[in-house]
């Protein structure tokens, strides 16, 4: 294919039809690149970590803090952050932090909303925290109605104590106590969580969205600026899921992870917002 005619075919699919708009990469530019923006967000107080290459976790966080600075809510939010390789984060993140206990992330954010309702509050968990230690709490505290913001970052294994199975973890998935993928009849299915939270009478906004490529990690910033909307001007229970990489516990290549989470969970797990107030 030509470099005319795919920019063509870029040009019919995002239904533009200014080439001056597609940039090319035939040469080098004619000026020099500059930086036109902060390189993270102010929240974001150091771009290193220790979590393993591909991880899609440090990138879903970056897209939560740049969401609650767009808010302005830099100095009025407190997270509750459970029990996962996302904890490890914790210590690079310049915002008013609880720990809370394995699953128990949205009993305490209740706790906190009912103490300071002029704050945002949010949890962050992943899959293992959030569905399997802890279900019950996510459950009830979208039949409440609490006015909180669930952050799930899912990506189907227990990442911190060695990638073994979760509660969301797809048939035909490998993981280590599942090496010839997730079977139905031995295992169960997957619990796909956003759709079960939407319907509930509590929950006021429920999406899922991932960050396996640029379009759907900037889409994953505006969800979240959605879902914290909502808590402040609405009320209600809100749930954002966050499909994210994980290589290692996957058994794959560090490069084939976007595809992977796109293909295999993304077929199971399907993006998209499930539910919101129409005024919203």
């Amino acid at each position: 294919m030509s470099g005319k005619t795919a920019m063509s075919e870029k040009t019919a699919l995002s239904g533009r039809t200014d080439m001056t708009s597609i940039l090319d990469t035939s040469h080098p530019p004619s000026e020099p690149a500059r930086q036109t923006g902060a390189t993270k967000p102010d929240l974001l107080l150091d771009e290193d970590h220790d979590l393993c290459p591909g991880c899609g976790e440090p990138t879903a966080l970056r897209m939560m803090l740049e969401a609650i600075e767009a808010m302005d809510c830099a100095q009025r939010n407190i997270g509750v952050v459970g029990i996962g390789c996302y904890t490890a984060l914790t210590s690079i993140m310049d915002v008013d932090l609880i720990q809370a206990l394995h699953g128990r992330a949205p009993s305490v954010a209740t706790g906190a909303k009912r103490m300071r309702p002029d704050r945002l509050i949010y949890t962050l968990q992943g899959d293992g925290d959030m569905v399997n230690e802890g279900l019950q709490e996510v459950i009830h505290a979208a039949a409440r109605g609490e006015a909180i913001t669930c952050v799930l970052l899912n990506n189907g294994v227990f990442g911190e104590t060695g990638g073994h199975m979760t509660s969301t973890t797809v048939l035909g998935q490998r993981t280590k106590n599942t090496l010839e993928g997730r079977d139905a009849d031995y295992h169960g299915h997957p619990i796909l969580v956003a759709e079960m939270l939407a319907g509930l009478g509590g929950t006021s906004y429920a999406a899922r969205c991932g960050v396996y490529n640029a379009a759907e990690t900037a889409r994953t910033r505006r969800v979240l600026e959605k879902a914290f909307r909502v808590q402040l001007q609405h009320g209600g229970f809100g749930f954002v899921e966050i499909l994210t990489m994980c290589p290692t516990g996957w058994f794959i290549p560090t490069k084939e992870g976007p595809d992977y989470l796109d293909e295999v969970m993304g077929s199971v797990h399907r993006l998209g917002e499930i539910k919101a107030p129409p005024e919203a």
